[in-house]
């Protein structure tokens, strides 16, 4: 499948790509090697429609890379200390994307296992959307990378469609009860849900 014919399928809003990245591999090559994961666990954000977006007051230097076209990387640190990673999605000026929630390392185990630690069991190495990004060596300075054409970052397709839940997202205030995450039906790789204490009731 053509980069641009993946570009095209990215170009719809977050909620319509979310369940379609299931499956899809994402892999680095770093000068320490290549590691890839197998995408779990995904979540929607929808720009300015969404509360919870960053993007939905608007563009600022930080978000940017959101209101570019679709098939990009955007990464930004979270409470100042772990990086997150996200593929933009939408058409070019409308800020939408999916954050990587958690995923199945499925090459480069090794060396995801020296990013997060000797003791962490291989289910859990991408566990998390901070512990995804770091097994994967994904850092601030990703942030804008071009997924799709690029030759260190690169995002593929499924082979085949994944059976998949859903749910209310993780760990946001406002639009909490959206139910815009997705995961891997019984896949032990997904992480666990947390509601957060401020999160607005549904309705």
């Amino acid at each position: 499948m053509s980069s641009q014919i993946i570009r095209e399928q990215l170009s719809r809003p977050s909620p319509e790509v979310a369940a379609d990245l299931l499956g899809w591999t994402l892999t680095h090559v770093t000068g320490e090697g290549a590691v890839t994961v197998q995408l779990t666990e995904v979540e929607a954000y929808d720009g300015g429609t969404d509360p919870a977006s960053h993007a939905y007051r608007g563009v600022t230097p930080r978000n940017a890379v959101m209101f570019g076209r679709a098939g990009r990387l955007y990464v930004y640190l979270s409470y100042g200390l772990h990086w997150c990673s996200n593929v933009v999605c939408g058409p070019e000026g409308q800020a939408s994307a999916v954050l990587l929630r958690a995923g199945r390392v499925v090459d480069g185990v090794e060396l995801a296992r020296h990013r997060r630690g000797d003791r962490v069991l291989d289910r859990a190495l991408a566990r998390g959307p901070a512990c995804l990004s770091r097994a994967l060596g994904i850092v601030g300075s990703d942030d804008g990378a071009d997924l799709l054409s690029g030759e260190a970052l690169r995002l593929m397709p499924a082979t085949s469609r994944m059976s998949y839940s859903t749910g209310p997202r993780v760990g946001v205030r406002r639009g909490a009860s959206r139910p815009w995450r997705c995961w891997v039906t019984d896949d032990d790789t997904v992480s666990s849900y947390r509601r957060s204490p401020r999160a607005e009731p549904p309705g």
